[in-house]
């Protein structure tokens, strides 16, 4: 996980996804890369005759703005003895997160951002989205694992490896039976293979899914969790709620890895 993308816009939250990035990359010898987006199609509209107008001096203005927050972001980053670069786009924010995504091992977001799950959706690298007034710290002290034994878990399980390395606390956690023939503890002993001791814990489910692992969750003190991201499709999860969306929306909750 040596290559980290992280959103690189101009709010608070800002602060604690840099920290983050660092502490990855001093801890694997990584590079970070810094994405700052200014979507210009905003500031374009179109009349009811197919015409079209642009509000250029807003733009103009847009695009100074974020010119200096990207020279800002390089004179931190240039101190830090960690190898980097400044990336720009004029795309949306989750088209261009996709496309910069494509050689990278990991992209971290923060909760305020909004677009965790779709970017999960998107693309094809593990998301880290991270409460907005917290960095993550490595190495971890307690990790949990959402497991269900489907293919969007075993995906981020295995995309999670380098940051649970040294994780003093790792809980496999199944609050549901799996219908695919994986158990708690057959992740468990995936886990072993990278020398990452894991504790299974199968448990009944109290309500729904998403509370019974908000309370355990919790109960653990977990820095961060590690979820497949929409293993039901998007649209009945909108409709009657899920694990993805629960944690998403929850801004007590933990950082999140999500991978779909």
């Amino acid at each position: 996980m040596r290559s980290i993308l992280v959103y690189g816009d101009r709010m608070p939250a800002m602060a604690a996804r840099l920290d983050t990035a660092l502490a990855l990359a001093r801890t694997m010898k990584g590079h970070i890369s810094v994405l700052i987006d200014t979507p210009i199609a905003r500031y374009v509209s179109l009349d009811p005759m197919g015409g079209s107008y642009v509000a250029s001096d807003a733009m103009t203005q847009a695009l100074a703005d974020d010119d200096g927050h990207a020279e800002a972001i390089a004179s931190r980053l240039a101190g830090e003895g960690i190898p980097y670069e400044v990336l720009r786009s004029e795309d949306e924010p989750v088209e261009a997160l996709a496309a910069a995504a494509r050689l990278a091992d990991l992209v971290i977001l923060s909760r305020s951002n909004m677009m965790g799950g779709e970017l999960a959706l998107a693309a094809r690298t593990p998301v880290m989205v991270l409460p907005d007034a917290r960095s993550l710290a490595m190495p971890l002290t307690t990790a949990c694992i959402a497991w269900d034994g489907g293919n969007e878990a075993a995906l981020v399980l295995r995309r999670s490896v380098p940051l649970l390395k040294d994780c003093a606390t790792v809980k496999v956690i199944s609050v549901t039976a799996s219908t695919s023939g994986f158990s708690a503890l057959d992740a468990v002993h995936y886990l072993e293979r990278y020398d990452i001791v894991a504790e299974p814990m199968e448990l009944a489910r109290h309500g729904s899914t998403q509370q019974t692992l908000v309370e355990v969750v919790t109960e653990a003190g977990a820095e961060l969790l590690v979820m497949g991201a929409y293993s039901r499709s998007r649209m009945r999860e909108y409709l009657f709620g899920g694990v993805t969306r629960k944690f998403l929306g929850d801004p007590s909750a933990p950082a999140l890895l999500l991978a779909h």
